[in-house]
């Protein structure tokens, strides 16, 4: 929430410094997040002044540089040098002396000091638009209206406008200080807590509101009093739609906003001031003279002042005339009815929304604007007529007019006050604190509750419309703490404590280690949206993912049924910043259907591989490939100690190359390369290769795992290289399991390190050149025993393989 000091300190009744203020709203619970100094005009213009040339001559020494005396009120006379085009003498200028500061539109601030230029002094700078950032022109000095009082300060004749703004982080239940009267409001109460006083918040009033005639009643009625318990509204004839007058721009734009037109302004300016939205219609779009406030019905469409041709659905509540609709109600107006230039008579809405009702449809059509902010956190009902008068007077100031009806006010079922009670004994019990019942009346009546009854031990209140969150014994506890200072809650002198139980240590431990070797191997850590687009999946795929009711945006509509998707769109992000050589990791979730209202989550391991390698002086980068992939995630699983896991050759989906590995029948690990039609829906013109692991099987497989240590042997291994021609269609897996059934438990490693393909050995054959190591734990190995088991080696490749050793 963005607050003005300007504004704010006009509804207070005593002065405070930003920063004490500042300190205070942070106690109140509204933690202040940034304070920043606001300036309409960077720098302010301060020390600039008007001046007057007296004197032009050509500078003796430079043929484009002038030498000027230029007048700066009370008998002072400055000698400028001067190198714009249009200098001449009479004209009325912007001085900048010597000790001023310029802040030019780009660039860096700039100090005037005392130079001399090609030899004659100069004495300030007479200055140019984009020189002191009032605009962006170089084309010469800025030249004043002649009648302009020499000596002004600059930042008067240019009406600069200082300020300081507030970022208040608002909790989402505080709708009632989504307003600077709101927070007005909470200041006050702690001022009379704190210093003993009766401070009172400076409301605007609206006495002097008074009918000027009836000549353009609008009737109104409500068909759906659910969904709109309160509507008023009141016509304003002969009005001119023109620019707003200064000080309502500039209370606007301090807080970031645009100003349009003198009543759309004036209603955001309420809006900001009350926390009521209002909404002004053409008078000339209210067909019959009759507003109704109803549903229609669906598919009928509606095109809103974006220019947006929108399906409106049976659920969205619309303000309507006897024809059509004109307005999605608390949302956005429609581009027929609203205010234009040529207005001349509006209709003024004032009306209680149902947060519900203004939420469902605002998401439902993408429009988050400020009304609907503050229609689906609750407005106070109260007080819809009192804002109405406040506007309207604002417009008959600002826009000219007359106010040309009655006040219409539609409250069929005027609600009641939520009544809470709170014991004494309880507000000790959680606050920690000792209260005196007339200090915790004297804060509840100042924050605008009503007593309607108090006993020796409990108080009953009314709670005010405008904090409609507030329904328990506990809220209202909060109250008084948030006034008292959430600083002064007492601290008692012995803590307990109950000692932490470690749980999930395996999952958490597990995670760290995977982790950091990853983070060693040169993988990053991402974390991506478990919320993603729909287009990314086949029909089939859909059928049984998680669909959002109530989607944030049209590329946000359900949750992930694949973790590689929001991968590849990091990688795209990366890729379109010149980021090309990518290795990450990812722990995440993905979410399936499965049956109806039940739904099932899976926590997998994923990583994601594209471009080339690290390059140093010693090293050469080499492009990741599919191998290098398989790789990495046999090394994650040695890791893990889990080192008999086959990866058997399969297809799924987006995904080429599909290695996958099973445990118990259940796959969960997959290697694999995507394929180009799915890398063309992110934009990805390179590889990338993928790696995804079930994490829970993950953990139980580890979790049945016994760690074992063996002793490291005192003998040498033994080291023997073969060379075999094999068929090309022969895999290494299959070479791995000859191996395994010669059963040498003195063979301890095997691995590929050549694989040779020429027509000298055959068009349909390869060469695999493998390495052989070989340990006895008891002693060292004889050349005669390893000959005879590579004997048995060379015998099982023959037999299974149909393999010739190569010599």
């Amino acid at each position: 929430m963005t607050i003005s000091y300007n504004w704010l300190s006009e509804y207070l009744p005593e002065v405070l410094d930003p920063s004490k203020l500042s300190k205070i709203l942070t106690g109140l619970g509204l933690e202040v997040e940034s304070l920043t100094k606001f300036e309409s005009i960077k720098g302010g213009l301060l020390g600039l002044i008007v001046g007057e040339v007296l004197e032009v001559s050509q500078h003796p020494n430079a043929d484009k540089l002038r030498v000027t005396r230029v007048s700066t009120g009370k008998n002072t006379i400055l000698d400028i040098v001067c190198g714009a085009p249009n200098v001449a003498v009479g004209q009325k200028v912007i001085v900048a002396p010597v000790g001023s500061t310029i802040y030019p539109t780009i660039g860096e601030p700039v100090t005037m000091k005392l130079a001399k230029i090609r030899g004659e002094e100069s004495q300030g700078m007479i200055c140019a638009e984009d020189e002191i950032g009032i605009g962006t022109s170089h084309a010469g000095i800025k030249v004043l209206e002649q009648e302009t009082v020499t000596g002004t300060a600059a930042s008067e004749y240019f009406k600069t406008f200082t300020d300081y703004i507030f970022e208040i982080g608002l909790t989402p239940n505080r709708m009632d200080a989504m307003s600077h009267i709101g927070v007005a409001k909470d200041v006050c109460a702690y001022l009379s807590f704190h210093n003993k006083t009766d401070a009172r918040v400076k409301l605007p009033s609206v006495n002097s509101f008074k009918v000027d005639n009836t000549q353009l009643p609008i009737k109104v009625s409500i068909d759906n009093t659910q969904a709109c318990k309160r509507y008023a509204g009141v016509t304003i004839s002969g009005v001119t739609v023109k620019e707003s007058p200064e000080w309502l721009k500039n209370k606007l734009i301090s807080i970031g906003q645009r100003p349009i037109n003198n009543i759309v302004d004036i209603t955001n300016f309420i809006l900001n001031e009350s926390g009521q939205p209002l909404h002004a219609f053409d008078v000339a779009a209210i067909t019959g003279n009759e507003i109704i406030v109803k549903n229609l019905a669906d598919e009928n469409l509606f095109v809103t002042l974006d220019e947006k041709e929108r399906k409106l659905s049976s659920e969205d509540l619309m303000i309507c005339n006897k024809e059509t609709g004109m307005c999605l109600a608390g949302v956005f107006g429609g581009l027929q009815s609203g205010v234009k230039a040529t207005t001349t008579d509006i209709f003024l809405e004032s009306a209680w929304f149902s947060p519900v009702s203004i939420r469902k449809t605002s998401f439902r059509h993408g429009l988050r604007t400020e009304a609907a902010t503050r229609f689906e956190k609750g407005v106070d009902i109260s007080n819809v007529v009192n804002v109405l008068k406040r506007a309207t007077l604002l417009i008959k100031e600002i826009a000219g007019g007359t106010i040309s009806s009655e006040i219409v006010d539609v409250y069929p079922t005027p609600l009641e006050k939520t009544q809470v009670g709170i014991k004494y004994h309880y507000l000790k019990k959680l606050s920690g604190k000792n209260y005196h019942p007339d200090a915790i009346k004297k804060i509840l009546t100042n924050l605008g509750f009503e007593i309607i009854r108090e006993g020796m031990d409990e108080l009953w209140v009314a709670v005010p419309f405008s904090k409609p969150d507030i329904n328990l014994p506990a809220d209202i506890v909060e109250e008084i703490l948030r006034v008292d200072g959430l600083d002064n809650i007492e601290i008692t002198g012995s803590l307990t404590f109950t000692p932490s139980i470690d749980e999930n240590g395996l999952k958490e431990s597990l995670k760290e280690k995977i982790s950091q070797y990853l983070a060693g191997r040169g993988f990053s850590e991402i974390v991506t949206n478990s919320i993603t687009n729909s287009k990314y999946f086949t029909e089939p795929v859909l059928a049984g993912t998680v669909k959002m009711i109530n989607n944030l945006s049209i590329e946000l509509d359900v949750l992930r049924p694949s973790m590689l998707e929001t991968g590849l769109e990091a990688i795209a992000y990366n890729l379109n910043r010149k980021n090309s050589s990518l290795l990450f990791f990812e722990l995440g979730k993905t979410y399936h259907l499965q049956g109806e209202n039940k739904y099932a989550e899976q926590e997998h391991l994923c990583l994601y591989m594209t471009g080339n390698g690290t390059q140093s002086w010693k090293t050469i980068a080499k492009t990741h490939d599919f191998y290098h992939a398989k790789g990495v995630a046999e090394a994650v699983l040695a890791l893990c100690g889990i080192e008999d896991i086959q990866l058997i050759p399969a297809s799924a989906g987006p995904l080429n190359l599909v290695l996958q590995g099973f445990e118990n029948n259940h796959p969960f690990i997959q290697v694999a390369e995507v394929n180009k039609k799915h890398l063309e829906n992110f934009g990805i013109k390179q590889p990338v290769f993928f790696i995804d692991i079930d994490w829970v099987s993950l953990l139980n497989m580890v979790a049945n795992q016994k760690i074992q240590y063996t002793e490291v042997s005192r003998f040498p291994t033994v080291q023997r290289d073969l060379a075999v021609i094999v068929n090309k269609k022969i895999t290494y897996e299959q070479l791995t399991k000859a191996v395994k059934k010669t059963q040498l438990h003195k063979l301890t490693n095997v691995q590929l390190f050549d694989v040779f393909e020429s027509e000298k050995i055959g068009s349909d054959k390869k060469s695999l050149a493998i390495s052989f190591s070989f340990l006895d734990d008891e002693k060292t190995l004889t050349d005669v025993e390893t000959d005879q088991m590579m004997k048995k080696l060379v015998q099982s490749f023959e037999n299974e393989l149909g393999a010739v050793i190569r010599n």
